[in-house]
């Protein structure tokens, strides 16, 4: 209801429908936010801390809301990439670890893990998925490694991305996805 309010606010503004072929990103966007004031509410009314749940991989391609999943007090795995972070995910639900010399693995993380990422913003038939939209995150983390750590050209980049998964993945999908990387890497703190 929220999300339909402000929708027709701002068509009414600017005297158009808004259409996800057309305004795709702040129709996403939009949803993301709305969800912000209600959780605030919540975490004010109980004097909780509120956890924002954006990562690392996310994070360096703008692949995260303002005001929506940055919305918090602390950013607990802001610093995390999301590869290692599924994989440790799957590594405490198969294996698990030791907790005050009691060996434990967290069964129901099988739910969780078996579920692929998305924002869930599109329409439920539209079936969205993160890495659909992006690359997949271990693509993701070695680019924003090379890119960003390393300081490595987009040239650079592809050449070393080319050596990485060499048979995994063709010189055109590694080409496509180190130009989408810095091209949403350049503008992601503006969406």
């Amino acid at each position: 209801g929220l999300v339909q309010e402000y929708t027709s606010l701002i068509e009414e503004q600017i005297d158009r429908e808004l259409s996800w072929e057309k305004d795709d990103i702040a129709l996403q966007n939009i949803q993301a936010r709305v969800r912000a004031p209600g959780v605030w509410l919540l975490n004010n009314l109980t004097g909780h801390l509120l956890l924002a749940t954006s990562n690392r991989s996310e994070v360096a391609v703008g692949y995260c809301t303002m005001d929506g999943d940055t919305a918090g007090s602390l950013s607990p795995i802001a610093g995390i990439d999301k590869h290692w972070l599924r994989s440790w995910l799957i590594w405490l639900e198969k294996d698990g670890c030791e907790v005050k010399g009691k060996y434990i693995r967290i069964d129901g993380l099988k739910y969780v893990n078996a579920i692929h990422p998305t924002a869930e913003l599109r329409p439920k038939e539209q079936m969205q998925s993160d890495e659909k939209d992006l690359m997949p995150y271990e693509v993701l983390d070695a680019i924003e490694k090379v890119a960003v750590k390393d300081k490595k050209s987009p040239v650079e980049s592809i050449q070393y991305m080319e050596v990485l998964w060499e048979g995994k993945y063709t010189r055109e999908q590694l080409f496509q996805w180190v130009d989408r990387f810095y091209r949403l890497w350049s503008r992601n703190q503006w969406k």
